[in-house]
């Protein structure tokens, strides 16, 4: 389903010409109009989902299959040191567009991209109880699907 203010949907959907690296009937792969590097592209799906809470897993899964893809072409036709798969959700982690889409960005020697973070500490207890509320949530969403 495409939602009729969407930026992202219209450029997924044809009603925006844009430059594609490739398409398919679920998604489509764009040059990013602002790159952060030689070759940054977006995976959009074409049905609209504001974010990674709201994507079915029949995406989630032709998502990654096609970013397993185009990274492995990009390397072969770019020749880059390395590579950032970044998806934000939430203001707070940076998502400016809300229609979830993947960026995927070439690294190159001395390219100046930053996406890093400070590393913390956490102690046993702390993870233990990391664990048992987001498994716990996982048996919720189990039992209520």
């Amino acid at each position: 389903m495409k939602k009729d203010d969407c930026i992202f949907c219209k450029l997924a959907n044809g009603d925006i010409p844009v430059n594609a690296l490739y398409e398919d009937d679920v998604l489509k792969v764009i040059f990013d109009a602002g790159p952060a590097t030689r070759g940054h592209v977006l995976i959009i799906p074409k049905n609209h989902f504001d974010n990674i809470y709201d994507l079915d897993d029949a995406t989630a899964a032709h998502v990654a299959q096609t970013a397993v893809k185009i990274a492995k072409a990009m390397n072969k036709a770019l020749g880059y040191e390395g590579l950032n798969v970044v998806q934000n959700n939430g203001l707070a982690a940076g998502q400016t567009v809300f229609h979830y889409h993947v960026h995927m960005i070439p690294r190159y020697k001395n390219d100046e991209v930053q996406v890093t973070w400070k590393q913390h500490e956490i102690s046993a207890d702390e993870i233990a109880d990391l664990k048992a509320a987001i498994l716990g949530a996982m048996e919720d969403g189990q039992q209520k699907g």
